[in-house]
């Protein structure tokens, strides 16, 4: 049955454009999981407040989708400062960097994505304003050109990375505290769920959000995702008026491709292919994504954390090979040692 225009009229539907701020923690009290780094990050933030100056600069890494973003305007509400928003691909020459320093007030926080993705030239112009609040500018050119410093408000730097291998050291050593966010718990990530659903109005039974948690990857992104997507199942497969029952969690997360370890396809097409094209390996990073037709960057900064961690892939100097734990959940017999050939199972 068609929808008619009154039922897709913006007042009829529910606001989905902010919907991440919307699942964002606003403090750090609702902020689930990673206990150490929360704990030691109130300490940080209640030193600063108490004597009436800024935290000090933070570096997150660690996977996407764990809360890094979500971090970053947490400390800024705590502080009761502004959040200015960039990420390092934008800001492409000196003068972008320049313009956002100088806007800044006291106390401010600036939040820059990617971090590790900074122009070396860019990075020059950050050294003296994370250090001394400070900013050197080069005005005119050629021999009539000179060096000028600039005060900067004091304010804090929150830069997140998936790639911290990628920071130079000078950059890295100015950073007050980093901290890695690690992949969450099933139950953790149950507790977000529960949140989450309370505030999206979605009737999520107990045992559905543990179904949804456990193939979530330990991202709180992805369960997030999950959540609304069998939401969508519920309100148009099934008649219980949009309640979400484990049966129907499993049913939506079979239809979208989510098995019980939290593979999608692209997890299943690698792991078979090592074990099927490769023989379980070992295969070169090259070799794996033109086999699979994919970028190697997706599969090295997107895929691979989550299935070495878990255990189903191992990198070795030689490439990449399957374990014994992927042959299991894919009930394949590992394939016969070749000679002379070193591998893992």
């Amino acid at each position: 049955m068609s929808a008619t225009h009154d039922e897709l009229s913006p007042e009829r539907l529910p606001d989905e454009g902010g919907l991440e701020d919307r699942l964002r923690p606003r403090q750090l009290a609702e902020f689930v999981g990673q206990k150490r780094l929360v704990e030691n990050l109130d300490v940080f933030i209640r030193a600063a407040r108490e004597r009436g100056e800024p935290v000090d600069h933070l570096l997150f890494y660690g996977p996407p989708g764990l809360g890094k973003t979500a971090l970053a305007h947490v400390v800024a509400r705590e502080m009761g400062a502004e959040l200015r928003i960039t990420s390092g691909p934008v800001i492409e020459r000196q003068g972008d960097l320049a313009a956002l320093l100088s806007n800044l007030e006291t106390g401010d926080v600036l939040f820059i994505d990617e971090i590790h993705r900074l122009n070396p030239a860019v990075e020059e112009i950050l050294y003296p304003a994370m250090e001394d609040f400070k900013m050197d500018l080069m005005v005119g050119q050629g021999p009539a050109s000179r060096s000028i410093r600039l005060d900067v408000a004091r304010f804090t730097l929150v830069g997140a990375t998936t790639r911290a291998g990628l920071l130079t050291a000078p950059l890295r050593d100015r950073f007050g505290w980093s901290a890695r966010l690690d992949y969450y718990p099933a139950e953790d990530l149950e507790r977000i769920l529960q949140r989450s659903a309370a505030l999206l109005g979605i009737d999520l039974a107990g045992e559905a959000a543990g179904e949804i948690a456990r193939r979530s990857r330990g991202t709180p992104r992805i369960a997030n995702r999950l959540a609304r997507r069998v939401r969508d199942f519920a309100e148009v497969e099934a008649s219980n008026e949009g309640s979400v029952s484990r049966e129907l969690a499993r049913f939506a997360l079979e239809r979208l491709e989510v098995d019980e370890a939290g593979f999608d396809k692209l997890d299943r097409a690698i792991l078979m292919t090592i074990l099927e094209k490769f023989e379980g390996g070992p295969v070169g990073l090259d070799t794996l994504a033109a086999a699979l037709g994919e970028d190697k960057g997706t599969i090295e900064d997107l895929v691979e954390p989550f299935l070495i961690q878990q255990g189903f892939l191992e990198r070795t100097p030689r490439g990449r090979v399957a374990t014994p734990h992927a042959c299991r959940h894919f009930g394949i017999t590992p394939p016969p040692r070749r000679s002379g050939q070193t591998r893992l199972f």
